[in-house]
C-alpha cells in the first residue's frame, strides 16, 4: 500500500506540474512572417511589430529573405503570413492554391544609385530603361542582388525592357552578389558600381559614402508590397486565426497609420495603400 501511495503521489505531482506550466507555454501565441530583406533592413518591423504584439498578444517572428525565397518557404508551409513585393509572383502563389487572398498593403519606389563619378552619365534621368542601356553601353560596373528577390525581379524586367542580356555580361561589368539589399549596396559602394535598390533600404543605409540617387521618378520603378495568409487547407499547421489577425491589423487604420508614421531623417519610407 505504501508503494501504491507513493506512485499515486508522484503522479499527482506530475499532473500538478503539467496543469500549472501548460497554460504559460500555450499562452504564447505567435506567427512566422515570411518577408523581405528590404522591409527588415529598413527598420520598419522594429517600428510596427511591438505595437501589434502589445495589442494582440501575438508574437511575430520575421524570416527576412529575398521575395523568391520567402515565397518558396511559404509554399513549403514554413510560415503563416507572406509579405513581399513581386505582385505577379504573389498572384501565382494564390492561384496555385498556396495562399488565401492577396492584399495591397503599402508601396514605395526603386531608385538607381551610383558613385559621384557617374561613369555612364545617368545622373538626373527619370527613365530607368534608358539609364540601364547607358550603363551597359559604357560597361560600367553594376552590382545586382542576383537572388530572385522582388528587387532582382524588377531589375531583370528593366534589363529585358532595355534589350540587354545581363546574363551574357555576368562576371564582367555585371556582378551578382547573391545577397540581400544591404549587403549588395555595400558591394556596390566598395566597387564603385551602380545598383538598383528600394528607397526604404537606401534611406536607412548608413554606408553610402558619397553615393547618391541618380535615377528616380520613373513609373516603372513603382514598388508595391502585398500581404497573404498561407492557406491552412494546404498546410494544416498554419496559424490561420493569428495570421489573419496580423493581416487585419496591418491593413486596418492603426497599422496603416503606423506605416505612414515611420520615418528616418524626416523621410517617409513606405506609403500605406490598403483598400479596406
Amino acid at each position: 500500500m505504501q508503494a501504491k501511495a507513493f506512485v499515486s503521489y508522484v503522479i499527482a505531482v506530475l499532473l500538478i506540474g503539467v496543469l500549472t506550466t501548460s497554460p504559460a507555454v500555450s499562452a504564447e501565441r505567435s506567427i512566422i512572417l515570411q518577408s523581405t530583406t528590404s522591409t527588415a533592413n529598413s527598420g520598419l518591423y522594429e517600428h510596427l511589430l511591438p505595437m501589434f504584439e502589445q495589442q494582440s498578444g501575438i508574437r511575430v517572428n520575421v524570416v527576412a529573405v529575398g521575395t523568391g525565397q520567402a515565397i518558396k518557404n511559404a509554399r513549403n508551409g514554413d510560415g503563416d503570413v507572406l509579405l513581399v513585393h513581386a505582385k505577379s509572383a504573389e498572384e501565382k502563389f494564390v492561384a496555385d492554391g498556396f495562399g488565401i487572398e492577396r492584399f495591397d498593403v503599402m508601396y514605395n519606389d526603386f531608385v538607381i544609385v551610383g558613385p559621384p563619378s557617374d561613369p555612364a552619365a545617368i545622373g538626373g534621368q527619370n527613365d530607368a530603361v534608358a539609364a540601364l542601356r547607358q550603363i551597359a553601353s559604357a560597361k560600367a560596373l553594376f552590382a545586382s542582388r542576383g537572388d530572385n528577390s522582388g528587387t532582382h525581379k524588377k531589375e531583370v524586367a528593366l534589363w529585358q525592357a532595355a534589350g540587354i542580356s545581363q546574363d551574357e555580361a555576368s562576371g564582367t561589368w555585371y556582378r551578382e552578389t547573391g545577397s540581400g539589399m544591404g549587403a549588395t549596396l555595400n558591394v556596390a559602394v566598395g566597387m564603385g558600381a551602380y545598383a538598383l535598390t528600394d528607397r526604404g533600404t537606401w534611406i536607412s543605409f548608413r554606408n553610402r559614402g558619397e553615393f547618391k540617387v541618380l535615377v528616380e521618378g520613373d513609373d516603372k520603378l513603382f514598388n508595391q508590397y502585398g500581404v497573404i495568409l498561407v492557406d491552412p487547407a494546404r498546410h494544416p499547421r498554419v496559424k490561420a486565426a493569428e495570421g489573419q489577425a496580423f493581416i487585419d491589423w496591418i491593413r486596418g487604420e492603426q497599422g496603416q497609420q503606423a506605416i505612414a508614421d515611420y520615418r528616418l531623417g524626416g523621410q517617409q519610407l513606405f506609403f500605406p495603400n490598403a483598400k479596406r
